[in-house]
């Protein structure tokens, strides 16, 4: 029955199960319990309003997510930056939604600020301004100013909105398991997986302290950074609900008449910005993840600021290294290089023709071969690469795909500021440098630690994992079916086989410890240095032998 422990609140249960009918979703509803919470009269009214008006399947889902609130509409948001997930219509239909809603009255602020901090309002601020000059689904933004005169903004949660948003991904949940079915059908594939990780990305996001350390991390990345600013964050007066934060005062980048009035040089402000926003995802791996044009503040003196750190996305050095191979790859067309940085970057993959694969990869370069850097449309090459990972039903980490949608973003303003902006341009460099970074000593190192410290616990556990094989074959509970057609026993082949592949895994360990140990000679100035040099020669050597007996034992005995 739908009445569960898991539902907080049945009474919006039945308002989800009613708005699903309402714009179409019965086949979803009569798949669960929920079909027994709407009267049939209802449903016929709500299928011939929608036959008057004649919306396409996508339409109404965008309708439905507007109409079921907070959590819908952010999740419908994040996943409009998902083309590997959801079909693209219903991407494009997606990234119309619009979180922006009514604003709650000031007496309700005003008791939030006081219940977060403690004592009247005024303790707090000289001056608070009642009129809101934002408005979002999670919460609304007021400016104020604080008994020390400066001037800031202050970020209010709506009330209950948490407890709203907890019940919704419950509800979220158990209606994920119950179609699973039919959301598979309509083209959507890991919806569980889809959820938690929405979960974790909102629960941050309601909790004010995770943006305020945000704001602090950027500031301590660009500190040294003349030409870029980010607001100071008032810690004492910030609680997980409330954000208090400089205020900035200047214009939106579009207004070029502004800044044209204050003798700013827009196309030297339109490549600062760029290079700004590429150093963070290339050379920090975090970035803000919702560069709209209201979100950058240019000051009277050209300086540049980011607002409104909410959405923060993430890049780790493994998938920083993969992209900037794609992008490099795609300079220099080589497809093959194009096509085995996807495959690393990609969290699962199916393809099943790497050939086709590799020529859809060609197309794209080709398409843009013969132009010139400056005639490049970085909008029309995200398309594209979206449309491949889509066909080829490619996973990827999802900050990738908010990254294409921030650089289409920047496009557009590039374009507005700078007549002949490209952003494809800017990337080259940040492309090369952390080419060169992947293949420095340093993270050579780091990467022959890691692989050596994998290698050695792999060696530690699998005595005892063959310990165990051998344990169920002692007790019958491990069984093999082999059929032998030589003169050679089974188990003999069987032997053989498995010590070749000890002794490859030993040997690969030895190539791996020498170059470490080789490194470590060409790094270290000392008495000892030599010492470093003969151990990697002698470890090369005896691995070069082991490589070539193993090779001359595999050919033998296919003779």
């Amino acid at each position: 029955m739908i009445i569960d422990q898991t539902f907080r609140n049945i009474g919006r249960v039945r308002e989800i199960a009613s708005i699903l009918s309402k714009y179409g979703f019965e086949e979803f509803v009569n798949a669960t319990p929920l079909s027994s919470l709407i009267p049939d009269k209802r449903r016929l009214s709500w299928k011939k309003e929608r036959e008057k008006k004649k919306y396409n399947r996508w339409e109404l889902v965008r309708m439905a997510a507007e109409d079921l609130g907070p959590t819908f509409i952010k999740l419908a948001q994040a996943l409009g930056n998902r083309p590997d997930i959801l079909p693209e219509g219903l991407i494009e239909e997606l990234q119309k939604l619009q979180s922006d809603v009514a604003p709650i009255d000031y007496d309700e602020v005003k008791e939030i600020i006081e219940n977060e901090l403690g004592g009247e309002l005024e303790n707090h601020f000289d001056e608070f301004y009642k009129k809101p000059i934002g408005s979002a689904s999670i919460g609304q933004v007021h400016r104020a100013r604080l008994a020390n005169g400066t001037n800031v903004v202050v970020k209010v949660q709506r009330p209950g909105v948490r407890k709203k948003v907890a019940t919704d991904l419950d509800i979220l949940k158990i209606l994920v398991k119950w179609g699973k079915q039919q959301l598979e059908n309509q083209g959507v594939f890991g919806a569980k997986d889809i959820i938690d990780a929405f979960e974790k990305s909102l629960m941050k996001e309601l909790d004010y302290n995770t943006e305020a350390r945000f704001m602090e991390q950027f500031r301590t990345y660009y500190k040294k950074n003349k030409n870029f600013y980010v607001p100071k964050v008032y810690k004492e007066i910030s609680t997980s609900k409330i954000l208090v934060q400089e205020f900035i005062r200047g214009c939106k980048i579009t207004d070029v008449d502004k800044l044209n009035k204050w003798g700013i040089d827009t196309v030297r402000l339109a490549e600062r910005g760029i290079d700004i926003y590429l150093s963070q995802i290339f050379e920090h791996g975090y970035f803000h993840a919702d560069p709209h044009p209201g979100n950058i503040i240019i000051q009277e003196n050209g300086t540049l600021c980011l607002i409104d750190f909410g959405m923060v996305g993430r890049l780790t050095k493994h998938d920083r290294f993969a992209f900037a191979g794609i992008l490099i790859g795609m300079a220099n067309q080589d497809t093959k290089m194009m096509a085995r940085n996807f495959k690393k970057l990609a969290i699962d993959l199916k393809i099943e023709d790497d050939r086709a694969f590799e020529a859809e990869l060609g197309e794209l370069i080709d398409d843009y071969a013969a132009l010139d850097i400056s005639e490049i449309d970085i909008t029309e090459v995200t398309l594209k690469l979206q449309n491949i990972i889509r066909n080829h039903r490619m996973r990827m980490p999802g900050g990738i795909f908010i990254i294409m949608r921030a650089l289409t973003i920047l496009d557009g303003i590039g374009r507005t500021i700078h007549p002949n902006f490209k952003t494809y341009e800017f990337f080259k460099p940040y492309g090369f440098k952390l080419l060169q970074q992947m293949y420095s000593p340093q993270n050579i190192v780091e990467d022959g630690f890691e692989t050596a410290t994998q290698f050695y616990e792999f060696v530690t556990s699998f005595p005892v994992e063959v310990r165990e094989i051998l344990e169920k074959t002692r007790k019958g509970s491990l069984r093999f079916e082999m059929i032998n057609h030589t003169d050679e026993t089974a188990l003999d082949k069987f032997q053989k086989t498995a010590n070749r592949l000890i002794l490859g895994i030993v040997t690969m360990g030895i190539y791996l410890a020498s170059a470490v140990v080789l490194l470590a000679y060409s790094l270290y100035e000392g008495p000892y240095s030599s010492f470093f040099l003969i151990l990697s020669i002698l470890g090369f050597a005896f691995a070069i032998f082991t490589t070539i007996t193993l090779l001359f034992g595999a050919w033998w005995s296919n003779r």
